[in-house]
């Protein structure tokens, strides 16, 4: 049994098949211009409708596109009210046309319960979706601690801390765009601080009952650079700070919330340094990289279980 999956975030067209054990994930990333640091919704939309086409192709290539039993697509960011994107249109429209043609029932679910689904499978723990579990969502829209807990053969995600203002991923990819490289810039600034050889002290960010603000770190990166400090230097003390502070606010959580495991989701959660500190001081559980980014392997796994 065959389940298919399709993520439209606001930066990765992806399109995945899942069969109760393995899955093969097709992705690619909208362009965005030089120097930008987004896209408009009208943009990303019209970008997928385009790619989708391209992602099912693939799939088909692979020989793995037949014998499928369920559709589903992410249909919004969170699954909570009010939660809503155009950009998810574009697979929620295909999603529900192919269920429609191939006679196969069609599943509504969100984005960020995509990321968790992949997450857990990947990590080689699709056990922790059928238990409580703390986790981190980390991408370039969010930065969200949660409280995740079963809901049928979903899952349900409560927010009980994280950022207050900026996301870490709109920390890192204005850092990165700042210093003249690539958005989305998240793997490059990663490479370009792994040169670093005299770090700096990471910024103090103040955490508050599980909730910190990153916009004073913003300053801090723009001021340095300002100041003539190394791209290597900047880079690092970013990074550094993002993980330092999620460290902090993950060590206040296990105190809380005893004995839950942590896992963590997101594009952020790619990053080298990150995964390290938060691997090596809170035994957190992590995706392996390409599907820690967007991608519908885990809204295909959700359809597998849903199904």
């Amino acid at each position: 049994m065959t389940t298919l999956g399709l993520d439209t975030s606001n930066y990765t067209t992806s399109a995945a098949l899942f069969d109760g054990q393995a899955g093969h994930n097709a992705g690619k990333l909208l362009e965005v211009s030089a120097g930008g640091l987004g896209l408009r919704q009208s943009e990303a939309l019209f970008q997928h409708i385009k790619a989708l086409p391209e992602r099912m192709e693939e799939l088909r290539q692979q020989g793995e596109l037949k014998e499928v039993a369920a559709v589903a697509a992410s249909t919004r960011p969170r699954a909570v009210e009010g939660s809503y994107m155009p950009c998810f249109l574009a697979g929620e429209s295909l999603g529900r046309s192919l269920a429609a043609v191939l006679d196969v029932p069609f599943f509504s679910v969100s984005h960020q319960q995509g990321h968790l689904a992949a997450a857990a499978w990947s990590a080689g723990k699709m056990e922790l979706l059928d238990a409580p579990f703390l986790a981190w969502h980390l991408s370039g829209g969010t930065t969200e601690l949660l409280y995740v807990e079963p809901e049928g053969r979903n899952v349900k995600a409560e927010r009980i801390g994280g950022t207050t203002d900026i996301s870490a991923g709109q920390l890192i990819d204005r850092t990165g765009v700042l210093l003249g490289l690539q958005f989305p810039a998240g793997k490059a600034l990663d490479e370009l601080a792994k040169t670093c050889t005299d770090r700096l002290k990471p910024f103090p960010v103040k955490v508050n009952d599980l909730e910190f603000s990153l916009s004073g770190m913003e300053n801090k990166v723009k001021e340095l650079w300002d100041k003539g400090e190394a791209r290597e230097r900047v880079a690092a003390f970013a990074l550094d700070t993002v993980a330092q502070v999620v460290r902090q606010t993950t060590v206040e959580a296990q105190n809380r919330y005893p004995g839950l495991p942590v896992l963590c989701s997101g594009g952020v959660a790619s990053n080298s340094r990150l995964r390290y500190v938060l691997t090596e001081f809170c035994q957190a559980l992590f995706a392996e990289p390409q599907y820690s980014t967007d991608n519908a392997m885990g809204v295909a796994i959700l359809a597998h279980r849903l199904l």
